[in-house]
């Protein structure tokens, strides 16, 4: 495949979950009415499709070095259609967890094998642009979801949110039959258990590997971990309408594509190496500037979105490198390398969906949790530079 192929299928496939997520979250509120349940309830659809993701992803990784990325890729989406049927529609509550831990499954394999192809055939300064690249359209994406979703929600109602992920999902899986060419020699040995759990343990030994995996899921988890907070903070408590919660959310995913954009003018210049340190740094300011809103300010609209935006920024200017770091030792196994980093970022931000309800407020463990999670990000940060000047 042409470095072009190669980016725009995988940015098609890596923003499958993230998209899934961005479309559903303005009508977590309305979920709550129409099947006259919780808020812990819907909250709970969306941990479950963290939790089917995450431990997902552990199985994607392997099958993808076994039997192919496109064969594994198109088995995943399959799964993901039907759990997207399912919630669509689904007559109870329960209906949609199960039918969101079902999507939450398929769409595992989409970080999975667009982060793997990249590193079966690029290494370097190489997959840091085509990973960057990436991160544009995943800025994209996701950025258009909460406003397609809360648009869809006003005109056509919930049901709705999940045809149109049905639709996104046949769109996934018509590109990978007619464009993705094999990346990999499928080794059916590498699903043996032995194998399996050999595979993994030398990915999860290597101290370079718990760095980078731990920054991810100290910044990427976090995106995951305030989905679960930020509609509730922004409808209920800012009072903002399902549709302005949408257009809202375009400062999150506008500032991740700001700051792919200016990474992909600068990296060149200041190496991807410095331009991590500088987004590391955003997301620790970002951090601390979110902590003290949260503590002293009352909630407005800036008040919140602001410090998101922050850190969302310098995590553009973060992933690139960090996730080339962090794969790099792994050529032969770089499914099962890409998938043990993804179910960290996951997890990550499954439990912190987890401290986010027993918090109770939204408001206090987003001011709590998220910061937490930023800063641990940049102690990692730190210990991964230490190992690059020592080796």
């Amino acid at each position: 495949m042409s470095e072009r192929q190669v980016t725009y299928l995988g940015a098609l496939l890596t923003t499958l979950g993230p998209i899934s997520m961005a479309i559903y979250t303005p009508a977590m509120p309305e979920l709550v009415r129409a099947f006259s349940t919780t808020e812990a309830a819907i909250k709970l659809s969306l941990s479950m499709f963290f939790g089917g993701f995450a431990v997902a992803q552990l199985v994607a990784g392997p099958l993808s070095d076994a039997l192919g990325r496109k064969k594994a890729t198109l088995i995943f989406i399959g799964i993901y259609l039907l759990g997207s049927l399912v919630a669509a529609l689904a007559p109870t509550v329960e209906a949609i967890l199960a039918g969101r831990l079902i999507q939450g499954i398929g769409a595992s394999v989409g970080v999975v094998v667009g982060r793997a192809i990249v590193r079966d055939l690029y290494t370097g300064a190489n997959a840091a642009r085509i990973l960057n690249t990436i991160g544009i359209f995943l800025a994209i994406g996701p950025a258009m979801g909460p406003t397609l979703g809360g648009l869809t929600l006003a005109t056509f109602g919930w049901h709705a949110l999940f045809v149109l992920m049905i639709g996104f999902g046949l769109l996934a899986a018509s590109c990978t039959i007619l464009f993705l060419r094999e990346t990999v020699i499928p080794d059916p040995a590498k699903l043996k258990a032995g194998q399996l759990i050999r595979n993994y343990w030398e990915v999860a030994r290597s101290s370079r590997f718990l760095a980078t995996s731990i920054i991810l899921s100290g910044t990427v988890g976090a995106l995951y971990a305030q989905s679960t907070m930020l509609p509730f903070v922004l409808i209920n408590q800012v009072h903002l309408t399902p549709t302005q919660f949408g257009i809202g959310m375009l400062m999150q995913s506008g500032f991740y594509l700001l700051g792919s954009l200016s990474l992909k003018l600068v990296a060149k210049r200041l190496g991807n190496a410095r331009c991590a340190l500088i987004g590391i740094v955003f997301c620790g300011v970002g951090a601390v500037i979110m902590a003290l809103s949260v503590a002293y300010v009352p909630p407005f609209f800036l008040s919140i979105m602001a410090p998101v935006a922050i850190c969302t920024f310098g995590l553009a200017f973060l992933t690139p490198y960090v996730v080339t770091v962090g794969l790099a030792p792994f050529p032969h196994i770089a499914g099962s390398a890409s998938a043990l980093t993804g179910f960290m970022q996951m997890t990550a931000g499954f439990f912190a969906g987890f401290a986010a309800a027993s918090i109770g407020n939204p408001l206090t463990a987003f001011g709590i949790i998220i910061p937490i999670m930023q800063l641990s990000a940049c102690l990692a940060f730190v210990w991964l530079s230490r190992q690059l000047r020592q080796s």
